[in-house]
């Protein structure tokens, strides 16, 4: 087998499904960026289209953020309490967490669409965007906001907030474990089962909160057309970056299976 038995742990399985959602994302977006960026005249959306469009983006954003809870989580069993972490953490638990993410991204927008639909735009229907984003439809709406920006900051609080404190609490005693730990190799290798976490909960909570957390009288074009994009681009492209450098296990199997390869395509000759 060219990759080790032990990378199909429950932590790869988190991972697997944190990359469906980044490829889901980046997909959603990129072809209508695409689309609008060719010399085409006819760069015209249906209203259902761009519903969907918005749909999908902010359902995957939500799953994201309670996958990375879940991994958290993950995290602080498998540091804070390791000798439960089998019957804690089993395949059942892991798969339950996984799908209350999906279920969660899929019935937590819907509110925002219902509430989009019945707005009206009788000045402009040219969004000056690159998808169909939250904010530039507000923006470009006649009626009265009110009550989408309301339920903003609700499912913000319930969501991404509720998931950020989860995930700053687990990482309060993560640290408070790993700081217990008396030998400075035993502390380095620890903390490296959860810095590449760490480092994507901190580069998407930054940038959702740069993006979404302010009223719309705040918003900027350009400023969050960059946001935007480091969201749906950079984020999904960091992600396995950072998992996969400092990853021992991964760099294992990916060695051997270059070497595989290598063996493959450069066949060495024997002499008789």
């Amino acid at each position: 087998h060219y990759v080790q038995s032990n990378l199909h742990n429950l932590l790869y399985k988190f991972l697997q499904n944190l990359s469906i959602i980044d490829i889901s994302l980046t997909s959603n977006v990129l072809p209508a960026l695409t689309h609008f960026n060719t010399h085409s005249r006819n760069k015209l959306f249906s209203f259902f289209w761009c519903l969907t469009q918005m749909y999908l983006y902010m359902s995957l954003g939500c799953s994201e953020y309670f996958l990375l809870t879940a991994m958290s989580y993950d995290r602080y069993v498998a540091i804070c309490d390791p000798l439960h972490y089998i019957t804690r953490m089993s395949k059942k638990h892991c798969a339950w967490l996984i799908s209350t993410s999906y279920c969660a991204g899929v019935v937590g927008s819907v509110g925002h669409v219902l509430l989009i639909s019945k707005l009206s735009y009788c000045n402009s229907h040219i969004i000056d965007h690159f998808f169909c984003d939250l904010i530039p439809l507000l923006k470009l709406s006649c009626s009265d906001t009110f009550n989408v920006e309301i339920l903003t900051y609700v499912i913000g609080t319930l969501f991404a907030f509720n998931s950020f404190l989860l995930t700053l609490i687990s990482y309060i005693y993560i640290i408070s474990t790993i700081l217990k730990i008396q030998s400075t190799h035993g502390r380095q290798k620890a903390f490296s089962t959860c810095a590449s976490h760490l480092t994507c909960v901190i580069i998407l909570y930054m940038t959702i909160l740069c993006l979404y957390m302010k009223p719309t009288t705040s918003y900027s074009l350009d400023r969050d057309k960059m946001f935007s994009l480091l969201y749906i681009v950079l984020v999904p492209l960091l992600n396995p970056l950072i998992y996969t450098l400092k990853n021992k296990e991964f760099l294992i199997a990916f060695n051997k299976l270059r070497q595989r390869v290598k063996s493959f395509v450069f066949p060495v000759k024997t002499v008789h």
